[in-house]
Parts: structure tokens; sequence; C-alpha cells
């Protein structure tokens, strides 16, 4: 055990008796924001609120959400007796504010941020908020004037290896519940964050899926591929060499085998994406209606399957370039394969991929349809790489579950 596992494993055991402990001085009020567009996010917090329901009903759970389909999809994931048991904020604009940020939220994330801004108050009459995204820090700017004293908590929305899973601004979260020691090890060693800031508590979205079988996407035993590819315009192999793999997997000696289709959930809410970060913009290219009519290619642009591990817990194996769903794919070790757009590039300030030790990396669809036909004699090359990396990628306690390990670090935090 690690210095940094040790710690959040002391804490779980130390914080006012474990995770089922019931007595408290005060009624913390712990917020779980819920702030974006798309569900992607919501099963990486979901899993933490039910624990915290079921385990400190003393505590006062409040969910914001600012789309009716968003609470949808937490309310399912929550059941019955969490959803009626939190209480409810809803963030939303008024709709004259939100239709006139329609266009420029095309470009960049205005309507989140507004969000912010038009609900600070009631965001922040908290003790604690927990949130998934970095943008919640913006709420700080408020915190004197509203007289507030919210710490705040980060959960990834994914345990991957891009740079911005480092930002330097999440230096200005009180506490970051991450993953595994891979992640702890990176905020220490890039200066985000102190160890003391850290706790290591698991994969609360694997919670949610506990037991779940893997689904029979087609109607033969032909291998199942899962290409993932991501939506940045400067990271995603979608945009080059997207089009030419579906070709080969439709029309060309692919047809053999089974293609799913599920890209990042947000790769299809956008015609144009823009990178701030690497100040490059360009248009998805769209779906062509041969891919649609192959009967061995599956396509899935927007369900709650691109979000929920159907697919990663499903497929027989995997491609993709930098999304964190690698790491659920690997919750089983399977062949594995990375299309690399952007390496050699000198604007990229991407650091060292861990994920790419799991499996062959390629530079072309050409060159990765020359080794897909053997892929199963490509899995015992990387077996032990894929198994070492998930280690260190996630953690497990088998006598708390990832979101039981959550809820202690935050009321820790809470001082509850």
């Amino acid at each position: 055990m690690t210095a940094i596992a040790g710690r959040a494993r002391h804490a779980a055991l130390a914080t006012c008796g474990g995770i089922g402990n019931r007595t408290s001085m005060r009624s913390a009020r712990i917020l779980f924001l819920f702030n974006h567009d798309a569900p992607h996010q919501i099963a990486h917090l979901g899993g933490i609120v039910r624990a915290m329901h079921e385990a400190r009903p003393d505590v006062r759970i409040v969910c914001a959400t600012g789309l009716p389909a968003i609470r949808r999809h937490l309310e399912t994931l929550l059941g019955d007796s969490a959803a009626a048991g939190v209480s409810w904020l809803d963030i939303s604009l008024p709709p004259w504010l939100d239709g006139a940020l329609a266009l420029p939220n095309r470009v960049a994330p205005v309507r989140r941020l507004t969000k912010l801004a038009h609900h600070a108050r009631a965001l922040l009459d908290c003790d604690v908020l927990v949130s998934t995204e970095r943008t919640c820090l913006r709420l700080r700017k408020q915190q004197a004037r509203l007289g507030s004293h919210a710490r705040f908590v980060h959960v990834p929305h994914g345990a991957g290896d891009r740079a911005v899973g480092f930002h330097p601004a999440k230096a200005g979260f009180d506490r970051m519940l991450v993953a595994g020691d891979k992640t702890a090890r990176e905020l220490i060693a890039r200066g985000v964050a102190p160890a003391d800031k850290i706790r290591v508590v698991g994969y609360p979205k694997f919670d949610s899926v506990a037991g779940r079988a893997p689904l029979r996407l087609f109607d033969n035993d032909r291998p199942v591929f899962l290409y993932n590819p991501h939506f940045d315009p400067f990271l995603s192999s979608w945009y080059d060499e997207g089009p030419a793999l579906l070709d080969w997997f439709a029309t060309g000696e692919g047809q053999r085998f089974n293609l799913v289709f599920a890209p990042h959930i947000m790769l299809f809410r956008k015609k144009l994406h823009v990178s701030l970060e690497y100040r490059t913009a360009r248009l998805r290219p769209e779906i062509r209606p041969v891919w649609r009519e192959a009967p061995n290619v599956l396509i899935d642009t927007g369900s709650e399957r691109l979000v929920d591990m159907s697919y990663t817990l499903s497929a027989d194996a995997y491609i993709g370039d930098v999304s964190s769903q690698i790491y659920e794919f690997l919750i089983r070790p399977r062949p594995a394969f990375f299309i690399d757009r952007f390496s050699r590039d000198r604007r990229s300030r991407e650091g060292r991929y861990p994920a790419w030790e799991a499996g062959d990396v390629v530079r072309s669809a050409g060159e990765l349809t020359r080794l897909l036909p053997a892929f199963a004699e490509r899995a015992p090359l990387y077996r032990d790489a894929q198994e070492r990396l998930f280690a260190d990628t996630v953690s497990r306690d088998p006598a708390h579950t990832a979101s039981e390990r959550a809820v202690v670090a935050i009321m820790d935090l809470a001082g509850s």
C-alpha cells in the first residue's frame, strides 16, 4: 500500500468511526453539482450521493441540476429512496437568457458558467460543494461577498491521462478524490496539489455496474470491436482516421468482424469543435449512410449506453485515442489499440499516456487495419501491462466500495 493510499485508508477508519457512523454534532449540508449538458458525468457522482444517503441520514444532501434530462438520469441512478431523500436545486436559466446564450455556447461552455454566476448564492449555501468539473471554482470569487465558507471537492469524471486532468486551476480545490495512485502521483509531481489534499477512493462509477453481464450486441458470434474516439479536435483520431476505419469495417475486410462506433458523447453534440487549449477548430465528419446500412456496424452517437459502460463491458477489443474509457474497458484484460494523431505535433503539451502501454499504438487507420485481423494474438503481449496499469489507476478496497470511501473523505472535510 502506498503512502497516499494508506492515508486514504486511515481516513476511512478514523473519521467518525467509519462509513456507518450516524452521530454528528451538527447537520452538515453537502451539495453535489451536476452542471453539464450531457449525462456522462452523472455516474461519477451519483453513487456517492446514494451511499451518503444510506450511510449518513443526518446529512442534508442537495443535488443541483440545470436540465430536466440530467435530473431524470440522476434519479434513475439513485433509485426511489435516495431520489426522494435528497433536496433538489434547479439551476436552470430563465428562457430568455438561455436562448441568448445558444450561439456562443457552441464555442465555449457559457451556459454552464452563467448558471454558476446566476445561482451563486444558492450553490454556496453549503458546507461542502462536490463537483466533477473545475468550472465550479469560479464560485470562489463570490464567497467573500456572500459570506460563504463552503469547501470544494473534486471527483474527476474519468481516470485518464490527458494533460487537462492535471490543470493548474485544480489547485483551488480543498480536496481531490481520485481513483488510484497514478493520478495522485501526477497531481503531486506536477505541483497541482500536495499529498494532504488528495484522497485515493477508487472509481465510484464501477459501483453502479457491479455484477452486470456483457450484452449481446449482434445476432452473430463474430468478435466485437469498440471504436471510442474522443471529441477534442486536436487529440481525437476521428477527424482524420475515423472515416477510413469505418469504411474498412462496413465495406472491406473488416466485414468479418462487428464494430460498435460509440464515441465520446460530446463528439456529436456539435458540428464544429473548438479546442481553446490548442487554439484549434475542426468540423466533425458526418456519419455516412453506408456505415448505418452495414449489418455488422452499430452506430451510437447519443444514447445512455455511451455513458453506462454497456459497450466497454461487452466488446472483445477496444480502439481509441485519449478517452479515459480505456480504463473502464480494462476492468477485464482484452486487446486494445490506439490511434495517435498528435504526439509528433510540436504544439502538443500532452505528457506521457500510460494507457498506451496497454496495446499497440499506430498513426493511421491503414496501419491499424493491418493489425486487427490478428487481434487475439496481440492480447497476451499486453496482459501483464494492462493488469499493472489498471491496479495503479483504480484502487480497490474489499471492505468498502469507492462511493463509501468517497463519503468518508467528504465528511472528513466537512468535519462531521
